[in-house]
C-alpha cells in the first residue's frame, strides 16, 4: 500500500533568454519561461500505452501575464472553457490531449500552477455552515496529500475499477471521469434544468456517466434505466463512499474551525477562477 506523499515539483527548465549564436546572421531571440515537471497522482497507470500521460508525469510552464489574461475573458468564462485554454496555454507537450486528462491528475495539475504562479499560500473565505459566519482561512497547498493507492491490483492501461452494490449485491465497473465526460454531465445537466427547475439530479446524471456496465453488461441503456429506477440508497451511499476512498487522487479537504462557534468539519478545497486567479485584496 502506497503511503501519504505530498506533490513534489522538479525543475527542468532554467529561465532567462537563449544567448544568440555568435554569426554575422541575425539570430531570433528565444524566449524561454520557467516550467516544472510534476507527477500525477494516478502515475499514467490508468492511460493507454500509447497516451503520453502514461508516463506518470507532466510538464508545464509557469503562468505569465499573459495567461492571466486568457483567466479574464468574460467569453471563455461564459462558455466554460477557461480553465482548458489554461492548460492548453502552459502544457508544454502540445501532444497531449486536454479532453483526455484524468480528474485526480487535473486536480493535480492546477494545485501546480497555483503554486507556482503565486506560492504555496491560498487564503479563502468561507461561510461557517452552522452560524453562516465568514471566517478568514489560509491552505498551505504544499501540505496537500495523496491518497493512499496500491496500484498493482488493477490492469496497466485500463480505466477500470470494479465494487460490488451491498443491498442488490449487483457487481459494478466503474472509470475515472476525463474532461470529455465532464463536459456531458454540464451539458445534460443544463437539459434537464430547462425540463424541470424543481429538483437537480447531478448525483444520478454523475452515477450514469461513472458507471460502465452492471454484472458485466456494458448496455448503457440499461445502466440508465438501473440508476433511474432501481439503485437504492444503501447502494448509492455505499458506492460514492466506495469511489471516495479508493481512487489515486489528491486530498482536496482541509480542516475547518469556525471562529465564532463550536462548528468543526472537514471541508472541500473550490477550484476555479479565483483559485488561479486570486484577488489582489485577498
Amino acid at each position: 500500500m502506497a503511503e501519504n506523499q505530498t506533490i513534489p515539483i522538479r525543475r527542468s527548465v532554467v529561465p532567462g533568454f537563449v544567448t544568440q549564436a555568435a554569426s554575422d546572421i541575425p539570430q531570433k531571440q528565444e524566449i524561454k519561461y520557467p516550467s516544472e515537471v510534476i507527477p500525477l497522482p494516478t502515475k499514467g497507470w490508468f492511460y493507454p500505452e500509447d497516451n503520453v500521460l502514461s508516463s506518470g508525469e507532466i510538464e508545464i510552464k509557469q503562468m505569465t501575464a499573459r495567461e492571466e489574461d486568457l483567466l479574464a475573458n468574460q467569453d471563455l468564462i461564459r462558455r466554460g472553457k477557461v480553465l482548458d485554454k489554461l492548460l492548453e496555454a502552459l502544457i508544454v507537450n502540445k501532444s497531449v490531449k486536454i479532453d483526455e486528462i484524468l480528474a485526480p491528475d487535473k486536480n493535480a495539475i492546477f494545485i501546480s500552477i497555483r503554486r507556482l504562479a503565486y506560492g504555496d499560500e491560498y487564503p479563502i473565505s468561507v461561510t461557517c455552515p452552522q452560524c453562516s459566519k465568514q471566517n478568514k482561512v489560509v491552505i498551505n497547498l504544499a501540505s496537500l496529500e495523496t491518497n493512499p493507492f496500491d496500484f498493482t491490483n488493477y490492469t496497466k492501461g485500463v480505466n477500470s475499477f470494479s465494487f460490488t452494490l451491498p443491498a442488490s449485491n449487483i457487481v459494478i465497473t466503474y472509470k475515472l471521469l476525463t474532461q470529455v465526460d465532464e463536459q456531458s454531465i454540464e451539458s445534460e445537466l443544463k437539459e434537464l434544468t430547462k425540463v424541470s427547475k424543481e429538483s437537480s439530479k447531478e448525483l444520478t446524471t454523475r452515477l450514469k456517466y461513472v458507471i460502465t456496465s452492471l454484472n458485466g453488461d456494458p448496455d448503457k441503456m440499461k445502466i440508465r434505466k438501473f440508476i433511474e429506477d432501481q439503485l437504492t440508497a444503501r447502494d448509492s451511499f455505499a458506492l460514492r463512499k466506495h469511489m471516495r476512498d479508493n481512487k489515486p487522487d489528491i486530498d482536496m479537504s482541509f480542516d475547518f474551525k469556525c471562529n465564532d462557534c463550536t462548528f468543526e468539519r472537514r471541508l472541500d478545497i473550490p477550484i476555479g477562477v479565483s483559485f488561479l486567479w486570486p484577488d489582489v485584496e485577498a
